[in-house]
């Protein structure tokens, strides 16, 4: 068996064009698992395989590697930034045991580093800090650590402080050692020297050490009573300090460099292993029933124990559907089968094999603390649990955001229809948050996701991948209703057709629920004159008819329905009965409620030069933004506001014209509000023309 002491699984993350994809290059080369060192700008990155990464320069799915450093392995995923992917770096999340939080010397934390943060915060996952590009102009290390503490609400224990800055960036020091490690100009990142700390370096290093020791030894008290008397505790000590409140989330190492220039990266390396979490010092994931709830038991990371597996992606390559796993408990053997607890079926293990991005080497068996691809195995979906056929258990499943964006599209001749079929049936099945719905009047095929972006990509991926030319209508706007006043209304439902008939009466309330809280029924019924196994047909047609909202057929959100009394038959009542007078005082009472559109929110970020500011304020403005906040940063200005998404498309031309190329932006789902009344009558009337059309 391996020694689990010396597995690191963790992920890399960032905003978008932080470094994150540069840094596992240089992590690659120096542990020698590549000898060329491939770079994202010429697409030629080794985790950025796909056609379309290497095209736009950006990291669209996460990519499993494996490589050792000093004698410990590390299973390395690198994320994408992109506010329309953060599905993987979620789900990646779920099977890390530690990160590295990647952030930008000169912009700093950036709104997609904060959506990343707050995952690995929901995730536990602990994590180091690396504050890349400190090459750039306008790069400030200081200014970042200041950022990390007030914007992410973080505490970052500064391990070392850069040597020079910007163009004369040459190295750094680190605090516990008091040695500067000073690189040559080769780029040759095995090309460094260990000197003493720089002269003008020497009070802040002292000051920074100072800090540092005080708060590592705050985890545990008698070094802490040591080092009030006068003692310094050892190198060693202060070490296990750090480790220990690393794992606890107490604060996080923060290290500085240069990926691309590969300067301050094999102390990175180092501070994975010394301060990142084994598999077996994390809490070991919950196990839970079927219908959620926990158990109380636990998936202890040790290959004696039964199988605990939890499948994370679903890649499809040219060898077949690949299975990527994170193994809690057990030992996974090629040939073995394996049950899937979400479908109740078991799954022979065909193939195992260890990822090294898109190449791939064959191993016999896995055990637990391992990251893996199996092949083989066909009925299983991103979040199912693996478990022993013999000792079933479910793990926590992971929970995705529903898509607020959709675009219909329609193949363009007959023999792409079927291939159009089957290849969205694996694109669904690799991407969570990626899903498909057929409109059974037009025929269209409806695909919905988190962004232009992300849909963009799909439908490059069926052309590409897939060899499938489509028609792509408009981006639509995935729209909601709900209810404004609170109504007390009856409804009977009576049928006589010779023999038992059907009879239900029911009184109840329908009324506006909590925002964000969906559908949610309450019986308040005594004396049973609606008899207790009849309550649940009623919620059951009220829940069915809130897919269908009364002004355009979106669903029909945030409302409460209460039933209040009613009536029965002894003959002629049943379930059918009662689920229908529901369904028919639906459409009876949710027209006389007020009903009111809601339209998605999304949380704008945009970054502009100074110069620019006035018009971009000025558009934000015209396409109803509430603009919340600007903060000038080192090289622009930084304005968050709240936007409708249906005023957003195109909005990346419209920027980039107005600031002559060099405004960029991001955004994300932030909530749902009521829509304009001229904005919804309008929604209303296209929704009526494209329904008459049909």
């Amino acid at each position: 068996m391996n020694d689990l002491s010396k597995y690191r699984n963790i992920g890399i993350f960032a905003h978008v064009d932080a470094g994150k994809t540069t840094t596992t290059e240089r992590i690659l080369k120096l542990t020698g698992k590549i000898h060329k060192i491939g770079e994202v700008h010429d697409g030629a990155a080794t985790t950025d395989f796909m056609e379309q990464e290497q095209e736009r320069g950006i990291t669209i799915q996460s990519a499993a590697t494996t490589c050792f450093w000093n004698d410990h392995r590390f299973n390395i995923i690198d994320t994408p930034g992109h506010v329309d992917f953060t599905i993987e770096v979620y789900r990646s999340l779920k099977v890390l045991d530690g990160g590295i939080g990647v952030f930008c010397g000169s912009g700093g934390v950036e709104p997609q580093s904060e959506t990343n943060w707050r995952y690995a915060n929901d995730s536990k996952v602990a994590r180091i800090i690396y504050v890349n590009k400190l090459d750039r102009i306008g790069a400030d290390f200081y200014r970042v650590v200041d950022q990390v503490k007030n914007v992410l609400g973080a505490k970052p224990l500064v391990m070392v402080l850069p040597i020079g800055t910007e163009s004369a960036l040459t190295g750094v020091v680190d605090l516990l050692t008091r040695k500067a490690w000073v690189w040559d100009d080769s780029g040759d990142p095995l090309k460094y020297t260990i000197e003493d700390v720089p002269a003008d370096m020497a009070d802040k290093v002292e000051e920074y050490r100072e800090q540092l020791i005080e708060t590592a030894v705050e985890q545990d008290d008698a070094l802490m009573e040591g080092y009030l008397e006068g003692n310094e505790p050892s190198l060693e000590d202060i070490k296990k300090c750090i480790r220990k409140g690393t794992i606890n989330l107490d604060f996080f190492p923060t290290y500085c460099g240069s990926s691309f220039k590969n300067k301050g990266v094999q102390l990175v390396l180092d501070a994975v292993i010394d301060y990142l979490p084994s598999p077996t010092e994390v809490n070991p994931q919950p196990e839970v029933d079927l219908e959620g709830n926990e158990t109380g038991e636990f998936a202890v990371v040790d290959p004696t124990r039964p199988v605990r597996a939890l499948a994370f992606k679903i890649m499809d390559d040219k060898y077949g559907a690949l299975t990527f796993t994170r193994i809690y408990s057990g030992v996974i053997k090629k040939g073995s089968s394996v049950l899937n607890t979400f479908t109740g079926k078991t799954e022979r293990v065909g193939r195992i094999v260890q990822m090294h991005a898109d190449s791939r080497e064959e191993i016999d068996e896995a055990q637990a603390g391992d990251i893996v691809a199996l092949l083989g195995i066909k009925n299983v979906q991103t979040g199912h649990t693996l478990a022993d056929p013999d000792h079933p258990a479910t793990l926590e499943p992971m929970v995705f955001p529903d898509p607020v964006i959709s675009i219909a599209v329609a193949p363009k001749d007959k023999g792409a229809a079927e291939k159009l079929g089957i290849a969205i049936g694996k694109m669904v099945a690799e991407d969570p948050s990626f899903r498909v719905e057929t409109d059974e009047d037009s025929g269209e095929t409806i695909l919905k996701g988190m962004g232009e972006l992300h849909l963009d990509i799909k439908v490059d991926i069926l052309k590409r991948t897939y060899g499938v030319e489509v028609d792509v209508g408009k981006p639509q706007v995935a729209y909601r209703e709900t209810i404004t006043q609170r109504l007390e209304d009856s409804y009977t439902h009576k049928k006589q057709s010779g023999g038992s008939g059907q009879f239900g009466r029911i009184d109840y309330i329908v009324e506006p629920g909590e925002p964000g809280e969906g559908f949610t029924f309450e019986s308040k019924v005594v004396g049973g004159n609606v008899p207790k196994e009849f309550w649940p047909a009623v919620e059951k047609g009220f829940k069915n008819s809130v897919e269908k909202g009364v002004l355009a057929g979106f669903p029909c959100v945030d409302l409460k329905v209460t039933l209040m009394d009613g009536a029965y038959h002894s003959v002629d009542s049943s379930a059918v009965a009662f689920e229908t007078a529901a369904k028919a005082g639906y459409r009876q009472s949710i027209p006389k409620a007020g009903p009111q559109l809601l339209e998605p929110i999304m949380k704008i970020d945009v970054f502009t030069p100074e110069e620019h500011i006035g018009d971009a304020i000025g558009d934000l403005n015209r396409r109803r933004g509430m603009i919340k906040s600007q903060e000038p940063t080192a090289t622009a200005v930084r304005i968050k506001a709240d936007v409708p998404l249906s005023e957003m498309f195109g909005y990346i031309g419209d920027l980039r014209s107005m600031t002559s190329g060099r405004g960029q932006f991001s955004m994300e789902f932030s909530h749902y509000a009521p829509c304009p009344r001229n904005i919804a009558d309008e929604v209303i009337a296209a929704v009526a023309k494209a329904n008459e059309k049909k």
